[in-house]
């Protein structure tokens, strides 16, 4: 009789006992993960991830990813390649890292695309929205891809995510306000299946003005919150809806309430709440402010590190201080391309006692490259101006021409400017240039952050 293998035993007892004290469990480790209790959740998937456990070594990964370190990140890619001939969460989740790689090559997202479609035909609908949005932001890579072809035949299909993906296609498009009623329309069809919509529809009752419908949209989320069905970043993502002054009147007040509501079991909720604060100062003092961010920094938020450093910057709520500006900045800047970009406005201008031009070119292009387009601008100026370094008018004109999406006068006067300058030998050159740098970064998207919260 063929003797059992000892790991086997091992995961066997693990997962037949999990729930007991002391006993790693997947699920424990699932729902601390939603709530925001990293320790636990890592805890959890680390034991069982040790003894062979294939889906704790995919949530294990999944922590890796939402670190954003770029040593983690690594480590998560290692993992999901392990795991993806058995997994094909591990196989979509590989594609959605690929997808979304700075810098990424061709050749990554081509396997991204494949990693993706072979996911979503396994069984994992949640592929879909980010092959949509990998479609959308890497035309260049995919020219025989008609994208609302694929999403209408999607749609009849009757896969869920399709129509996610179609409000996804009118974000990117810049028309999602000419199409509330069908996104309203979707999503109270689908809140069932997708909490993202919470966030969908309190965008649309936001731009409505439809403040009736936004309670009981609230209220529900609210029961589905305390009832552990809807995870607590939804919540945070509604309340940021609230408070974008750019979608309606904003609700500070609301927002505040419900990140309050969220925070003692959610760290980035903190974050979230000095951000709050600092759009809205009325709402508390620098106390207040600082205490938000400390509990922000304590789960060693990237978040909380920018705004803190930020702050700084700025000389708001707290004197002026580079230095502490900048070393705040660093600890943000791996995973927040802001931070880069004050980064290098602070070693362009210097701030600290010197001008840093090559340390400012370095964190600045990081910043344009993750979309920062105030980056585009000050990288046309140190090129055309020669700030720091050796004036380069191609460059020059690279940068000015990606900025030219900031719709500012001074942005529209320094790309002129700049073309002008350019002999017919030059143009031909920058043009080269523009178009690999454009296919580098692919084409740029809109509302990343409610985007993103569509991919999660």
């Amino acid at each position: 009789m063929a003797t059992a293998h000892p790991q086997l035993i091992m995961l066997a007892a693990a997962v037949t006992l999990a729930g007991c004290a002391g006993l790693p469990d997947q699920r424990l480790a699932s729902e601390a993960l939603k709530r925001g209790d990293t320790v636990t959740a890592e805890r959890n998937f680390q034991q069982l991830a040790e003894l062979g456990y294939v889906k704790a070594q995919v949530g294990l990964a999944d922590m890796k990813v939402a670190s954003g370190t770029e040593e983690d990140l690594k480590e998560a890619e290692r993992t999901y390649r392990q795991a993806m001939d058995q997994s094909p969460r591990a196989k979509g989740r590989l594609g959605r890292l690929l997808a979304r790689k700075p810098d990424s090559t061709h050749a990554e997202r081509t396997e991204a695309a494949t990693l993706l479609k072979e996911a979503f035909s396994a069984g994992e609908p949640n592929s879909l929205l980010p092959l949509t949005m990998l479609y959308l932001q890497y035309p260049q890579d995919f020219p025989a891809m008609n994208v609302q072809e694929q999403i209408s035949s999607w749609r009849q299909q009757g896969f869920a995510q399709a129509e996610l993906a179609q409000i996804l296609l009118y974000r990117t498009q810049g028309t999602y306000d000419q199409h509330l009623t069908e996104i309203e329309d979707i999503c109270q069809k689908l809140i069932s299946e997708s909490d993202a919509c919470y966030v969908e529809l309190a965008t649309v009752y936001q731009m409505q003005g439809n403040s009736e419908q936004q309670e009981a949209l609230i209220a529900d989320m609210m029961n589905q919150y305390h009832s552990r069905a809807l995870p607590p970043r939804r919540v945070e993502a509604v309340a940021q809806v609230l408070a974008d002054a750019e979608l309606g009147k904003p609700d500070e007040s609301q927002a505040k309430e419900l990140l309050e509501a969220i925070a003692p079991t959610y760290p980035a909720a903190w974050v979230s709440l000095a951000r709050l604060l600092y759009d809205y100062p009325a709402l508390g003092d620098s106390e207040t402010m600082m205490t938000y961010l400390d509990k922000g920094r304590e789960a060693s938020l990237p978040r909380a590190e920018l705004l803190l450093g930020r702050l700084y910057y700025e000389g708001k709520m707290v004197p002026q201080d580079p230095k502490k500006a900048e070393e705040h900045l660093r600890k943000a800047a791996p995973s927040e391309p802001t931070a880069n970009y004050l980064l290098g406005q602070i070693y362009l201008r210097g701030y600290l006692g010197d001008i840093y031009p090559q340390q400012a070119l370095d964190h600045l292009l990081s910043a344009a490259r993750s979309g920062q387009i105030n980056a585009d601008y000050a990288l046309a100026q140190m090129y055309s101006q020669g700030k720091g370094i050796v004036p380069n008018l191609s460059n020059a004109y690279v940068f000015s021409q990606l900025a030219l999406p900031k719709n500012t006068q001074a942005s529209t006067d320094l790309a002129n400017e700049v073309a002008q300058k350019l002999t017919p030998a030059q143009r031909s050159e920058a043009e080269q240039k523009l178009r690999e740098e454009r296919e580098l970064r692919g084409t740029a998207l809109q509302n990343q952050t409610q985007l993103q919260a569509q991919l999660q």
